[in-house]
């Protein structure tokens, strides 16, 4: 949820942790704030608002400079986001300070035992109670504040990344973490510390993955890793492929917008070095050591949450359809609840974007409990699905900044579309002939997601007319019923319009009554087997006067005869149709909103990376 930035070195280190902040303001934008030791000491500057806020409060203030210093950007959990709320928080002392993302599950506890001992709190935060907890240790424990984080840490329930700073040790940081990510950047004489790669890029390119109960000390200059039982560990330095103009608007008015364009390259990316249609290869490395127990499941389970589990149903008919196995795709969030029957047969896909859904790792945990392989299906290196899972592919969809997901949906489709065709040959399900078919009908599909992007500007004219909306419909059928989930969910997620997805076929059990002249209706109406069915829905709509946007093949007639709008897409494979007609409403909910003059890569209420159940 929330970012984290630090800095120790002989920059300064303000502008440093800023310009971070910016770069991590999609994982929450609720408040921002910033503790440096200075001439003055150790003071604190936080603000409600976005990170610009803050930097309007700094420049009324006399900053120093400063070599040390940590800064936070808030999705709220525990308390309203106002000033006070906001991070970092002191402790009663004021002798340090600290920087937290996560929830604390037992703060109440602990912040009862703290007020019987006279602690006085001035927020609403779990993390005040936490930095408070670990300065009662520090005081009455009579040891060093590294040693008290530690017995902190073994009495906190819940998910943390943290950092603290202490106004007695002007040169140190000391961090830790468990189930919320936290990068070391590595530099000369200097470290970096963040919740994600993205602030430290610019200034090194090595770095460090911290591990659930690890402590990280940052003193004189050198790094110190232990866990939480006092045993010091050898952390591995990992080279960043990252590059600094992935993580920048490229002349873009939104990173959303940009990512959108980017698909033709982010999928193409994803199936370089793994697809060769030519020679009937398709190579999945992290399929390799585990493609006997693929191979021979009895079940495949996928577990996601948001756009990844919409990426999930999509796959739920590409493995039934080409490798003839039993699917069944899981909310993560529910997964663990549901006391699901698992076990060693079964094959768990889990999906994530960021790699750190708090509710996907949790469904990873108890399906390996139950001694099921765990493969993922992830974004970001180093991040924590990759280090907890038995195997895994990468979807090399590069960094995806709008908080709604775009080309880390198309990437992901692609990943398990290779891992279905996979199966699909292994099993004998799917012919040698219509194998190599489909291969190279797959490697065709950038060049024709490139020609879908081209609808944008008659889109923007469809936008115009619908941006005034307040309810809409989306409808499709088999491949593309999760497509219209996934358009629903671009546009409430973005533009704050109530929107719906439904198998076409559903709409006369119940949304049918909602249809009147003011109702605009998205059907996904492809040439393909449900062709027949979805074009007798849309007369339906017609029938009550709704307005009918349509999504249809090139040069379709019969559906362009019955609806207010059309829109073409290339013709392909009926299995890849999402990977297409998803593309039109990625590019209406975008415009929409900004038509609206929503915060596109910020929307409302939301973050990029939820890290906290």
């Amino acid at each position: 949820m929330c970012g984290i930035v630090a800095y120790v070195g002989q920059q300064e280190a303000l502008p440093i942790i800023i310009k971070g902040l910016k770069r991590l303001e999609y994982r929450g934008y609720d408040s921002a704030g910033v503790a440096l030791i200075d001439q003055k000491g150790l003071s604190i500057y936080k603000k409600k608002g976005k990170v610009s806020e803050l930097e309007n409060h700094l420049a009324e203030n006399g900053i120093l400079n400063s070599k040390i210093g940590i800064g936070h950007t808030r999705w709220a959990t525990h308390g309203e986001p106002n000033d006070v709320n906001a991070h970092p928080h002191y402790s009663s002392s004021e002798r340090f300070a600290m920087i937290h993302n996560g929830i604390i599950e037992n703060y109440e506890v602990l912040k009862k035992d703290l007020l019987q001992k006279g602690y006085k709190f001035q927020s609403e935060t779990d993390t005040e109670v936490f930095v408070k907890f670990i300065e009662d240790i520090f005081t009455n424990s009579n040891c060093t504040l590294e040693e008290a984080l530690r017995l902190a840490l073994q009495k906190v329930v819940g998910a943390y990344a943290i950092v603290l700073i202490n106004l007695e040790e002007p040169d140190t940081l000391i961090a830790a973490r468990k189930g919320s990510p936290l990068v070391i950047g590595v530099g000369e004489d200097e470290y970096f510390l963040a919740s994600d790669a993205t602030p430290i890029i610019e200034y090194t390119n090595k770095v460090i993955y911290l591990d659930d109960y690890e402590i990280a000390v940052i003193r004189e200059g050198k790094l110190q890793v232990k866990t939480i039982e006092n045993i010091e560990t050898s952390p591995y330095i990992n080279q960043l492929e990252l590059e600094l103009e992935a993580i920048e608007k490229g002349g873009y008015e939104h990173f959303m917008l940009k990512e959108i364009f980017e698909q033709p390259k982010s999928i193409a990316d994803c199936l370089r070095g793994r697809l060769d249609p030519k020679t009937g290869r398709l190579v999945l490395g992290g399929l390799r050591d585990y493609m006997n127990k693929f191979q021979n499941a009895e079940r495949i389970i996928i577990t996601a949450c948001g756009t990844s589990w919409h990426a999930g149903l999509v796959a739920e008919y590409l493995f039934e359809e080409f490798a003839r196995v039993p699917v069944e795709v899981e909310y993560a969030s529910e997964f663990r609840y549901r006391n699901p029957v698992i076990s060693d047969k079964d094959f768990i896909i889990a999906i994530s974007q960021s790699g750190e859904t708090a509710d996907t790792l949790a469904a990873i945990e108890l399906a390996k409990s139950k001694g099921a392989t765990i493969f993922g299906v992830c974004n970001v290196v180093g991040s924590s699905i990759p280090r907890t899972t038995h195997a895994g592919c990468y979807t090399h969809a590069g960094p995806e900044i709008g908080v709604a997901s775009t080309k880390a949906f198309t990437a992901q489709i692609s990943v398990l579309t290779m891992m279905a065709l996979k199966l699909g040959y292994q099993r004998g399900t799917l012919p040698e002939s219509k194998y190599i078919l489909m291969l190279h009908e797959l490697a065709d599909i950038p060049a024709k997601v490139e020609k879908a992007l081209q609808t944008n500007e008659a889109i923007k004219k469809i936008a115009e007319q619908y941006k005034d909306a307040r309810n809409m419909l989306y409808l499709g059928r088999g491949y593309n019923f999760p497509v219209a989930l996934e358009g629903a969910l671009k546009l409430k997620e973005i533009s704050y319009i109530h929107a719906e997805g439904y198998p076409a076929a559903e709409m006369k059990h119940g949304p049918i009554a909602l249809i009147d002249e003011e109702m605009p209706v998205i059907f996904i109406a492809t040439l393909d087997s449900s062709y027949e069915k979805v074009v007798s829905n849309i007369q339906e709509v017609k029938a009550r006067k709704g307005k009918v946007i349509a999504v249809v093949t090139e040069g379709d007639k019969q559906v362009k005869a019955l609806a207010d709008h059309v829109i073409e897409i290339p013709p392909t494979n009926e299995a890849f149709t999402p990977l297409l007609s998803v593309i039109p409403l990625q590019l209406l909910s975008y415009h929409i909103a900004v038509m609206r003059g929503c915060n596109v890569d910020q929307p409302r209420n939301l973050a990029k990376s939820v890290t906290v159940e």
